[in-house]
């Protein structure tokens, strides 16, 4: 595996660029089953899929992803995606973790560290995510970051067999719970 180039650096983990050759890490992080249920699908996704979804996006503009470095070890442990709206200076945020590296508090680190770079660099006016009404880990961690309540939308999404409500939360750059490690590393 090629060394990572960190872009954000954190207390435990770093924003880096992804690696082509950590793609296929990736996959079978989404094709986990929590983590299938946490995001809402319903079924796994077939490798060339998510090959030729990677390479159409890789110079998107409107699509910004960064992987998720252990600090300690240089190890990739998830990924974040900003999903750009460019217009209205917004994006969607999603976040993948390896499965054995939840429960570590990464969510959170990672997701302040992404939404530190939306706003003090990206410039965007809000950053927003979808997430399931059961699960209370992730809104934990997205509440922690900076993230709040926006909305619901009733009866949209699926967990265990069961309809339930999908949660809209965003966030301001005036929500950012800081201290700002993009400023800091720029030194202002």
């Amino acid at each position: 595996m090629s060394s990572p180039h960190i872009l954000l650096t954190g207390d435990r983990l770093a924003l880096g660029v992804p690696r082509e050759d950590t793609l296929t890490e990736f996959h079978k992080w989404e094709n986990d089953p929590a983590t299938v249920l946490g995001r809402g699908d319903r079924f796994p996704c077939r490798a060339e899929d998510r090959t030729d979804d990677w390479e159409r996006r890789r110079g998107a503009r409107r699509h910004a992803p960064f992987e998720i470095v252990r600090l300690k070890d240089k190890l990739p442990v998830g990924l974040t995606v900003l999903r750009l709206d460019p217009d209205a200076q917004t994006a969607e945020f999603t976040i993948v973790l390896a499965p054995a590296q939840r429960g570590k508090r990464y969510a959170e680190e990672a997701t302040r560290l992404t939404l530190d770079w939306a706003f003090h660099l990206g410039a965007l006016r809000t950053a927003w995510l979808k997430v399931l009404e059961p699960n209370r880990a992730a809104i934990a961690a997205f509440a922690s970051a900076g993230f709040r309540p926006a909305g619901r939308l009733r009866k949209s999404g699926f967990w265990l067999g069961q309809r339930v409500d999908t949660l809209l939360m965003d966030a301001l750059p005036e929500d950012f719970p800081g201290p700002s490690a993009m400023c800091t590393a720029l030194g202002s």
